[in-house]
């Protein structure tokens, strides 16, 4: 068995490798940049090194200082995580030409599956179905335009090195095609060095499903299932789950015998994904559901997997890569029960998804019941529910801990075990909407409406689903009054509450008295409809925090804090309260306080996620207050100015 183990990785990967090998007495060695130099993931780690500035291409990329630092620290292995250099075959020969274990498949696996069109060829080639569509080596634009007429509008040009979308496009018509097409291969030469690409029939509601295998060194191939991963925004997943809904026993061992077949066309080592797009318009068929490609590596949502099956994938891979058979044959397999898994990201829906960076002040994921074992620190949380639901959180940060603009935003996975979909559905979409992420915006209060959209429950699902859907799950939250009563009951009973209300506020006044309080600049005004005869009382979801509290309602969190002014404070910037869009720093400022302004007028510049924002005077006014400096730090929604509109 492997000794010691250097994780080529970062976030919520590496903890969540750490934890498994911790669990195998096998000793951790994390990596880490300038950025991640206090990270959960270098806390956690039994030791580690630093290899560079925060760009992922000056250290996370780069494999010779990823392979020097596990001879450095005397790692016997490397395990890629995903992302990053885990399906790279050059940075995988490399960690066995140095004398390392690669915890993953033959760098020539990684090879044979690395090009959609050449991994189609050899799918195809072994019985594997795929897609109709053209993938050969004339890439001449005519001769690709009467492709795709012969195979039928609509149809997809892809680019054969692509993921993530990128060097994809959708061309509904013939006299689309030439653009398309040009666009798609500018996009694919930029993202990958490689401006080939290959046709395919387009789905018209297409899902997105996949299916877990595992090979080892001794010729055994099984597969864990399937999962789906249907729910998503710009080719990016959102919601996984497993089994995949509306899937019968014929089509899945049909489905998944096509997946095993594939892993055993490429001598497979590991654990890997084979993905399959369905044509589901008249439910899911094993005639209408084909091979879309192979990622040789572990995927962001194998919990789900892990939850229905009871297996450890990352410790099978440890296992394999030490040389061991696996650890189950496919008859000991069974899927016990449903899970699904959601994204949870530092981003503003209600601004197009837009990334958030900043200090997690606050970060919890609070239930009803209580916890029977709480491992934040060790990159998890497990927590039992009624009717045998299961939660589990899998994160690379803690709270106190930043959100970094250097790397993917994501906080942490939530996922939910159940005996049925429905009590995995109700279990996560709770687990989402009593999550406290502040002062960040998260998505918490998106995913969790996505689950409970009746589509969603009645297996209505395709990959246009969350497009379909936006305007009833990407909507800025705002506090419904009965949680602004709470917040203003706690604010009453903490100390100096005479402070907080109206004039005259005083705890034995008669209920009907209002509290004034102040959010990131906006003003709102609880009633004190009965006060808290017991100060200790604790609401589930109000939570003191200094000064204020803390509310969280369907995902999104408010702290309220005693009005600075009578009239309470801030506002929109129509009130005169210009806020920071995002967390940033303050570049210019082009005023100062008591200057008179004009509409339109720039006031100051902040910048964040590398671009630059200019903010303007909504109307002809004064400054009446400057808050902030060149060189201020500032968060998501501090107030920056204020104006006050002219006479």
């Amino acid at each position: 068995m492997i000794q010691s183990l250097l994780i080529a990785n970062r976030g919520e990967i590496a903890c969540r490798i750490i934890r498994t090998a911790r669990s195998m007495c096998i000793r951790t060695v994390a990596v880490y940049s300038d950025a991640d130099a206090k990270s959960l993931h270098v806390r956690q780690a039994d030791e580690a090194a630093h290899i560079g500035p925060s760009p992922a291409r000056e250290s996370y990329l780069v494999g010779e200082k990823i392979i020097a630092a596990a001879m450095a620290t005397g790692a016997e292995a490397i395990h890629p995580g995903y992302g990053f250099l885990s399906e790279n075959a050059a940075f995988a020969q490399a960690v066995i030409d140095a004398g390392l274990i690669w915890v993953g498949p033959n760098p020539a696996s990684i090879t044979a599956m690395g090009l959609k069109d050449a991994a189609k060829q050899l799918m195809a080639a072994a019985g594997v179905p795929v897609t109709p569509g053209y993938m050969g080596e004339n890439q001449d634009p005519v001769f690709l335009a009467e492709r795709a007429a012969e195979i039928g509008y609509p149809v997809l040009i892809k680019a054969v090195a692509g993921g993530g979308g990128k060097g994809m496009r959708k061309v509904e018509a013939a006299a689309q095609f030439a653009d398309a097409l040009a666009s798609c291969r500018r996009e694919a030469a930029a993202s990958f060095g490689n401006a080939h690409v290959l046709i395919e029939k387009y789905i018209q509601r297409p899902r997105h499903i996949e299916v877990q295998v595992f090979g080892d060194t001794h010729g055994n191939v099984v597969h864990l299932f399937e999962r789906d991963c249907s729910l998503q925004r710009r080719h990016q997943k959102v919601i996984e789950e497993a089994p995949a809904p509306g899937m019968d026993e014929a089509t899945r061992e049909a489905l998944c015998a096509a997946a095993v077949k594939a892993a055993k066309a490429v001598d497979y080592v590991g654990a890997g994904t084979i993905e399959f797009i369905a044509d589901a318009s008249e439910g899911l068929r094993a005639d209408r559901i084909w091979f879309m490609e192979m990622n040789t590596r572990l995927q962001v949502e194998h919990p789900v997997t892990e939850e229905i099956t009871g297996v450890d994938l990352v410790e099978w891979q440890l296992r394999v890569a030490s040389g061991e058979p696996l650890p189950k044959r496919q008859d000991e397999l069974s899927i016990n029960g449903h899970a699904i898994e959601a994204r949870l990201y530092a981003e503003d829906p209600a601004k197009g998804f837009l990334p958030v960076t900043g200090t997690l002040e606050r970060f919890a994921i609070p239930v009803a019941t209580r916890p029977t074992r709480w491992q934040h620190e060790l990159g998890t949380a497990l927590m039992e529910c009624a009717n045998d639901v299961r939660l589990r959180v899998e994160t690379g940060v803690a709270q106190g801990d930043a959100i970094s603009p250097w790397y993917d935003p994501m906080i942490a996975k939530l996922i939910c075990h159940g005996g049925t979909r429905s009590e995995a559905i109700s279990g996560l979409s709770k687990m989402a909407w009593d999550t406290q992420v502040w002062p960040m915006k998260s998505n918490a209060s998106f995913v969790g409406s996505l689950v409970v959209m009746p589509d969603f429950v009645r297996e209505r699902i395709d990959t246009g689903f969350i497009e379909r859907h936006l305007d009833e799950t990407a909507y800025d939250a705002e506090p419904p009054q009965w949680l602004l009563d709470l917040a203003a009951q706690r604010l009453s009973v903490k100390p100096g509450a005479s402070s907080v209300g109206a004039p005259g506020f005083r705890l034995n006044a008669r209920a009907s008295n209002d509290v004034r309080m102040s959010d990131r600049g906006h003003g709102y005004c609880g009633t004190l409809a009965s006060l808290i005869s017991n100060n200790q009382r604790e609401y589930p979801l109000i939570r003191d925090d200094g000064d204020g509290v803390l509310a969280t309602y369907t995902g999104a969190t408010w702290r309220f804090a005693p009005a600075r002014t009578e009239g309470g404070a801030g506002g929109a910037a129509s009130d005169g309260a210009i806020l920071a869009p995002m967390p940033g720093k303050v570049i210019a400022v082009e005023v100062a306080a008591g200057d008179t302004v004009n509409k339109g007028q720039k006031l100051l510049v902040l910048e964040a996620m590398k671009m630059e924002h200019a903010l303007t005077a909504p109307f002809d006014g004064t400054v009446a207050e400057l808050t902030v400096g060149v060189g201020s730090q500032v968060q998501v929604e501090a107030l920056l100015v204020r104006l006050e509109k002219a006479e």
